[in-house]
């Protein structure tokens, strides 16, 4: 989701005009739709047991009032402004400028200078900013549309960055992980061991599976993952 736009200084991709108009104009809408029309959902739902929430339901359906209708739009219209003040927190903001480039999401930012940065590439959908030691600095999924997406490349060329189309220029040195696996030292093992088992905890995984990669990182390992599999390669000396 989400387009780009920006000033001869600056170039920003993601939370556009776009964005912010389908999440605050389409999810409020949705919830105040909703809202109106629950008093009469939960008069046609109160009683079916297969239906759940019979509680609060049968509840709604008793207060058959103006009143009710008033509630339940405000609170419909209130859940969807939160649920796309929400969204628009999950969506990656990417600062392109001719001195740095800025990742924001969830109200954390990172911020590479300009004179690290050896290469920029898209890897799937996860913009990578690779030093000139082959580490990374940065890989971000972002969450522009497949049409919005083929303007990032030249986003990144006009303000001086190395861009490389053909994606990773160490893509053949990946090797996919196996447990324990013998070309690795035991600290690079016990790290994606851990890592692992983090594809299926929830955004508690998510965390989990960045702050390991960092540690490879430090350890002198690039991960990346795919279908839920890590693969490794060592970073150049």
């Amino acid at each position: 989701m989400g387009s780009m736009s920006g000033t001869p200084e600056r170039t920003v991709i993601g939370h556009s005009a776009g964005d912010k108009l389908i999440l605050f104009g389409g999810l409020p809408l949705g919830g105040l739709v909703v809202g109106f029309f629950l008093p009469r959902i939960a008069h046609w739902a109160s009683g079916r047991q297969w239906v759940p929430f019979q509680g609060p339901l049968k509840l709604i359906a008793e207060w058959d009032s103006w009143w009710v209708v008033v509630i339940c739009v405000v609170l419909g219209l209130l859940g969807g402004l939160l649920l796309a003040a929400i969204a628009l927190e999950d969506i990656l903001k990417v600062t392109i400028t001719n001195q740095s480039v800025e990742f924001l999401k969830k109200q954390k930012t990172v911020k590479v200078p300009r004179e690290k940065v050896s290469v920029a590439f898209l890897d799937g959908k996860e913009i990578v900013l690779q030093d000139s030691t082959s580490r990374e600095l940065v890989r971000e999924k972002h969450d522009e549309l497949k049409s919005q997406a083929k303007k990032i490349p030249a986003a990144f060329r006009a303000h001086g960055y190395a861009w490389s189309e053909a994606g990773d220029p160490h893509e053949s040195a990946f090797r996919r992980w196996i447990e324990d696996d013998p070309e690795l030292p035991p600290a690079v093992n016990a790290v994606l061991k851990v890592r692992a088992r983090a594809f299926d905890d929830g955004d508690k995984g998510k965390a989990d599976l960045r702050d390991l990669r960092a540690e490879a990182t430090k350890l002198g390992y690039t991960v990346k993952d795919k279908d839920k599999k890590q693969y490794w390669r060592q970073t150049t000396p």
